[in-house]
C-alpha cells in the first residue's frame, strides 16, 4: 500500500456520533509527516540528554556522598530551577517601607471620593524601580501641602467596554483554575480529566493545548448545551439566558489543529457515579462552554486627572452595565481594586473640588510567594516573564512554554518523586537536593534558554525550514561537551546531602526507564520506554 493513500482519523470525542463525523473527515497522513519528524527529533534528543546527564551527574554525586539518582532533563531541570531562584529570592528579601498618598476630596455637593497622588520625575530620585515613593518624609509633605486646598478637574475620560468571556479550557489553564478553585495538584486534574473523557464520555480529548473551537462545531451547541442541563443542576438560571445562535471568538478554524479546546460532549449521563474531583471538572469545563453562548459583560471605565497644590492625583471607577458572562463567576469575577470599586459623582474638566484632608498610607514591599501547583503551572506555560534575553523572550512567546499539556503533570511529580520538591500546606518548595543539584549544573541546563533554541529549531523542522539531522548533530556535539564537564567537576553541593527514602539509586548495573521517570514532550513518547535494560532514562 503506498503511503500517500494513508488517511489521518482525529478524534476527540469518543462518543459514537463524534466518531462517525470523525471518520467522515480524515484527512491526508502527508500532512502530518513534518510533525512527526519533529516529535521524533524532539524525543530522541530529550532522550539522549536526559540518559547521559543523569548518568553523568549520577555517578558524580556517588562521588560526593549522595546515594540517589540525579535526573536531568531539558524541562524538568529548568523547572526545578524556578523554585530554587524563587525560594532564594524569598529568603533574601529585605522588606522596604513605601508610601502613597490618597486625597480624600468633596464636590460642592459635598459627594466624597478619593484620588491617588501620581509622583512626578521630580520624586524619581526617592523611588524604587517599581516607581514606589521610598520618603516618608516626601509623602508627609504631599499630605500636608494638599489638606484643606481647592482642587482642580484637568480631565473626564468615560468609555464604554466590553469584555469578551474567556475561551474554553486547554490542559494547563483547566490545571491552573482547579489548583486555585479546589486545591488539586497537575497530575489529579490530568488523571480525572482522563477519566471523564475515556470511561465516562464526558467531555472531549483531554489533553489538548487548543482554547478554540472548529467552525463546524458550532451547530452542535444546542445539543451540547442541553447535555449540560441534564447532567447538572449548577448551571439552570444561566442555561435560560444562554443564546446558543451566539458566536464567541471561540470558535476559529485557523487556530484549531489535531486537537480543539475541551468541551462538555453531547452525552447524557447519571452524574451521580462520578467522583467529587470528577464532577467539579466537568462543571468547570461546562462553566466555560456556557460562557460562550452568554452576553459580554459591559461597563463603563471612568479616568479622572485632578490637580491639588501643584500635584496631579488619579482616579478611575467602573460601572457595571451589562454582568454578562460574569453572573457564572460569582465574587470570583468581580473586580477587588479598590478605587475601581469607588462610585464617582458626575464630574467635569474645569470643575473645582475642596480636598478636605490628604491620607498617607505605609505599605511594606512584599516578599515574591512561593510557588503553588496552580502557579507552577502559570510558570510553566508562561515561561517567556521569566526570561531576560529578548530574543529567548521572542521565540518562547511563539510556543508552549516549557513541557506541554500532556507532559508537565507528570514533570511536576517526578520532581517530587525524586525528592528534589516538597510541598509545604499549599507551597512547593525544593530540598536541599534539588538546590544541590541546580548548584552542581552548569547555568545554561538550569534556564529555559535551551528550550527556546529546541523549539525553535523544532518548529523549523515542523515547517520544513530544517533539517532532522541537523538539529540531532549539532545536539548531539553540544551534549558530548555537556558530559565531559560534569565529568571534569564535583557536585560540591550534594555534599553531606542524604537522598529521602525511596529515592536512592539501585544497584551498580542501573534501572530500566519507566512510563513515569521517562517523562516527555507525550508526542512519541513511546520511544524512550525502548531503552536499553542499563540505563537510566529519565529524559525530560
Amino acid at each position: 500500500m503506498k503511503r500517500d493513500g494513508v488517511q489521518r482519523c482525529l478524534i476527540s470525542d469518543l462518543n459514537a456520533p463524534a466518531v462517525r463525523r470523525a471518520l467522515e473527515r480524515l484527512r491526508p497522513n502527508r500532512e502530518f509527516v513534518p510533525l512527526a519528524t519533529s516529535a521524533l527529533a524532539r524525543s530522541r534528543a530529550d532522550w539522549l540528554y536526559g540518559i547521559n546527564l543523569t548518568r553523568a551527574y549520577t555517578i558524580q554525586g556517588r562521588k560526593v556522598g549522595y546515594d540517589g539518582v540525579l535526573s536531568v532533563g531539558r524541562v524538568q531541570t529548568p523547572v526545578l530551577g524556578l523554585v530554587v531562584r524563587r525560594d532564594r529570592a524569598i529568603e533574601a528579601f529585605v522588606p522596604k517601607p513605601f508610601y502613597e498618598v490618597l486625597a480624600h476630596l468633596l464636590t460642592e455637593r459635598n459627594e466624597a471620593f478619593h484620588a491617588k497622588w501620581q509622583p512626578s520625575e521630580a520624586c524619581r530620585p526617592y523611588q524604587d524601580e517599581e516607581g514606589r515613593v521610598l520618603s516618608r518624609k516626601l509623602a508627609q509633605n504631599v499630605v500636608d501641602r494638599i489638606t484643606g486646598q481647592p482642587a482642580t478637574v484637568l480631565s473626564v475620560e468615560r468609555k464604554r467596554k466590553r469584555q469578551a468571556p474567556p475561551l474554553p479550557y486547554n490542559l494547563s489553564n483547566l490545571q491552573i483554575d482547579a489548583a486555585k478553585r479546589y486545591g488539586l495538584s497537575a497530575q489529579a486534574v490530568l488523571d480525572s480529566a482522563q477519566s471523564l473523557y475515556e470511561r465516562h464520555k464526558l467531555i472531549t480529548y483531554p489533553r489538548s493545548d487548543s482554547r478554540h473551537l472548529p467552525a463546524e462545531h458550532h451547530g452542535q451547541a444546542p445539543r451540547v448545551l442541553r447535555a449540560i442541563g441534564e447532567n447538572t443542576d449548577a448551571f439552570a438560571q444561566a442555561l435560560a439566558l444562554c443564546d446558543s445562535s451566539r458566536r464567541s471568538k471561540a470558535w476559529n478554524d485557523a487556530k484549531v489543529d489535531a486537537h480543539h479546546a475541551i468541551i462538555p460532549t453531547e452525552k447524557k449521563t447519571d452524574t451521580g457515579r462520578l467522583s467529587q474531583t470528577e464532577r467539579q471538572l466537568y462543571e468547570l469545563i461546562a462553566r466555560q462552554y456556557l460562557v460562550q453562548f452568554l452576553p459580554d459583560h459591559e461597563y463603563y471605565e471612568t479616568r479622572v486627572e485632578i490637580e491639588i497644590a501643584g500635584g496631579r492625583f488619579r482616579t478611575q471607577a467602573r460601572q457595571v452595565i451589562e454582568p454578562g458572562w460574569k453572573t457564572l463567576f460569582g465574587r470570583q469575577g468581580q473586580d477587588d481594586d479598590r478605587e475601581a470599586q469607588q462610585l464617582l459623582p458626575a464630574l467635569e474638566a474645569g470643575q473645582v473640588l475642596q480636598c478636605e484632608r490628604g491620607e498617607l498610607l505605609e505599605k511594606m514591599t512584599q516578599p515574591p510567594k512561593p510557588f503553588t501547583d496552580a502557579t507552577l503551572l502559570a510558570a510553566m506555560t508562561g515561561i517567556a516573564r521569566f526570561v531576560e534575553d529578548a530574543e529567548v523572550r521572542r521565540i518562547l512567546k511563539d510556543t508552549d512554554g516549557l513541557g506541554t499539556e500532556a507532559t508537565r503533570a507528570g514533570i511536576i511529580e517526578l520532581l517530587f518523586r525524586r525528592g528534589f520538591l516538597e510541598r509545604q500546606g499549599k507551597a512547593i518548595r525544593a530540598t536541599a537536593a534539588g538546590r544541590g543539584l541546580i548548584d552542581s549544573l552548569p547555568e545554561q541546563a538550569t534556564l529555559p534558554d535551551m528550550t527556546a533554541r529546541w523549539e525553535a529549531s523544532l518548529d523549523g523542522i515542523c515547517q520544513r525550514e530544517a533539517s532532522y539531522g541537523q538539529f540531532m548533530g549539532e545536539l548531539v556535539a553540544a551534549l558530548q561537551g555537556l558530559v565531559e564537564r560534569a565529568c571534569r567537576s564535583l557536585p560540591q553541593g550534594l555534599q553531606g546531602v542524604t537522598a529521602a527514602p525511596g529515592k536512592r539509586r539501585r544497584a551498580s548495573g542501573g534501572r530500566k526507564s519507566s512510563t513515569g521517570a521517562a517523562t516527555g514532550r507525550g508526542k512519541t513518547g513511546g520511544t524512550r520506554r525502548r531503552s536499553r535494560k542499563k540505563t537510566v532514562a529519565l529524559a525530560d
